[in-house]
């Protein structure tokens, strides 16, 4: 597996962790406002309730990520990599003002030191160098 590759995939993972978290997170507020809901119950509110649109970026971007790993006509480079990675960055920048993702991604890193701690990790992964393996 080539370094870009293996620095994609592990970005890719630890984004589905992090998508994992925030919908916990979400969850546990969902229910409080509104009460227990089953999992299917859940996957409905994730698909329609607004509050959850901010969420979708984040699965909008894992799948960005997906399809450009998955190209089998177009070889993944360094610089598209590189696209890739400054779009996560970019997503991952947290805002205490404003709305959309970055506002409610800050408030999640503010209620969730599990959040905080992905987001360190992520930084840190997007920013170490390339290593031939």
């Amino acid at each position: 597996m080539s370094p870009i590759f293996k620095k994609l995939t592990d970005v890719r993972h630890e984004l589905l962790r992090l998508h994992k978290a925030l919908l916990d997170d979400q969850r546990i507020a969902y229910e409080r406002a509104h009460g227990v809901v089953t999992p299917a119950e859940f996957l409905q509110v994730i698909i329609n309730d607004p509050s959850f649109d901010w969420v979708h970026r984040l699965s909008e971007l894992v799948v960005q990520i997906d399809e450009q790993m998955e190209d089998t006509e177009n070889i993944l480079t360094a610089e598209s990599a590189k696209v890739l990675l400054d779009q996560v960055k970019t997503l991952l920048t947290p805002a205490e003002t404003g709305e959309g993702f970055a506002r409610a991604y800050f408030d999640a890193i503010q209620r969730n030191p599990e959040i905080a701690m992905m987001q360190g990790q992520i930084r840190k992964l997007i920013a170490a160098p390339l290593v031939a393996t």
